[in-house]
């Protein structure tokens, strides 16, 4: 279980505290709405510990989450920029993805023919398409296989099928790992396809629709 205990938080110079409480099982999605600008990939960046929260707390399991650095923390993140190594490969980018220096070239090859690019080892990172570069990003992301997932407009820059078998992909590997997922997103059929529950931020406060 994830537990978002009456997480608060304001930036500076800013009025508006943003707040969240939900609670998350193993192997459930949760798809976060709302207008640009409301808080939605500031918990994500809460949870990530990028940023640190004025109170409430986060709990996964029995384990504090504000206790541990980023790095340690049980999280895949997909940023809204996918945050690729331009100058790597695609092999080499999806290899950071192993906290151990031995990259795992089966499972690399795996994970590309989940996301539709077999073969795109050897190719750089600059040379790919913006829906390639959010398809890698997306294998990278899924390779960590950390308890809790958090994507931020995982298939925005996707065509119409591509971001359905995505989503496809994305349901069911949540459902056999047991992953905590939160996607933030902009895309109703993102909550119908991923079997997510719905919630919305509006006027600083996450509720759930």
């Amino acid at each position: 279980m994830l537990r978002i205990n009456n997480i608060e938080y304001s930036y500076e110079k800013e009025k508006q505290k943003y707040q969240y409480d939900f609670s998350l099982k193993a192997g459930e999605t949760i798809v976060i709405s709302g207008v640009s600008g409301v808080g939605k990939s500031t918990l994500l960046d809460i949870i990530a510990g990028f940023l640190t929260a004025n109170s409430g707390e986060i709990i996964l399991d029995k384990i504090k989450l504000a206790n541990l650095a980023p790095e340690h923390r049980p999280i895949s993140i997909l940023f809204q920029d996918e945050n690729l190594f331009e100058h790597l490969s695609v092999e080499k980018n999806l290899g950071l993805a192993f906290s151990k220096a031995i990259i795992d070239k089966e499972k690399i090859a795996i994970a590309l023919k989940n996301v539709g690019l077999m073969g795109y080892e050897k190719r750089w990172a600059k040379n790919l398409s913006g829906g390639e570069k959010q398809r890698v990003a997306l294998a990278r992301t899924l390779l960590r296989n950390k308890p809790i997932l958090l994507l931020d407009e995982p298939f925005s820059a996707l065509d119409k099928k591509t971001a359905k078998d995505m989503r496809l992909l994305v349901k069911n590997l949540v459902k056999q790992y047991k992953w905590h997922t939160i996607v933030v997103s902009h895309n109703i059929e993102d909550a119908v396809e991923l079997n997510a529950k719905n919630y919305i931020m509006k006027n600083g406060i996450l509720k759930k629709t």
